[in-house]
């Protein structure tokens, strides 16, 4: 539904039926989802032309949805991939949602205001979004594209959880537990000094035994060498001083 055209449409003079309308296919945690609603009850009405103007639909733009959706559901027969429904689990959406948009993510910084998880440019969301309004706003989200008027607004936004952005994107994102890393920072500094301390104390250890080994040595006992010069020790060969020669005529 985001290669066609805007499916919803306000007539003039009747803004205020129309967005009630569009009110009630809301899903609070996705732009995505709502389209996705929208389609399934077009669906249960029978692709009905009435029921698309009764809620304020461009018929033909839902038509052209139709066909895209069943040629990929040929791509996929053709491929011989299962297609399998996920029911209501809306959480298998959002997940298979940020898979795509991963790098177009952004992260909450004040009341109604993001900032892009990679570039850090700000964005917000814009007036019409299902997440607008909504009583409270995800810490992180993906969208769709940029719209640049006024302000940067972001536009088809669905709500992520963080992990998932870690998991599907670790090129860009990881996860980072500033408390636990303190606490090991912290332990592994009281580690290395006990080990330091440890050191020391077997190093001083040492040199007291052997100071004390040598005080308990008798004088007598470590005897004495006196050396007297040109006296050779025995078992020393003796060796003849070499002449140096000389010459002349």
């Amino acid at each position: 539904m985001l290669s066609v055209p805007a499916i919803f449409y306000r007539p003039k003079g009747r803004e205020e039926d129309s967005d009630a309308a569009r009110e009630k296919f809301m899903v609070p945690e996705s732009d995505h989802l709502t389209f996705l609603n929208v389609y399934q009850q077009w669906k249960r009405n029978g692709y009905s032309s009435s029921w698309c103007n009764e809620h304020f639909i461009h018929v033909k733009a839902m038509r052209k949805v139709r066909e895209v959706q069943q040629q990929l559901r040929e791509i996929m027969e053709q491929q011989k991939m299962d297609l399998v429904s996920c029911g209501t689990e809306w959480d298998i959406v959002r997940k298979c949602i940020c898979s795509a948009y991963f790098h177009q993510a952004a992260r909450l910084k004040g009341l109604g205001e993001y900032v892009n998880t990679r570039t850090g440019m700000p964005c917000h969301l814009h007036p019409t979004s299902a997440l607008f309004g909504m009583g409270y706003t995800p810490d992180y989200i993906v969208y769709h594209e940029l719209v640049m008027t006024s302000k940067e607004y972001m536009q088809c936004v669905t709500a992520v959880d963080g992990h998932w952005l870690a998991e599907l994107g670790p090129m860009f994102y990881s996860i980072k537990d500033a408390s636990k890393t303190r606490v090991e920072r912290r332990r592994q500094e009281l580690e290395e000094m006990q080990m330091m301390e440890d050191e020391m104390k077997r190093a001083e250890e040492l040199i007291k035994a052997r100071k004390e080994q040598q005080e308990r040595t008798p004088m007598s006992a470590r005897g004495s060498k006196i050396i007297t010069p040109g006296q050779r020790e025995p078992g020393t060969p003796l060796q003849t001083p070499r002449r140096t020669p000389k010459f002349g005529l």
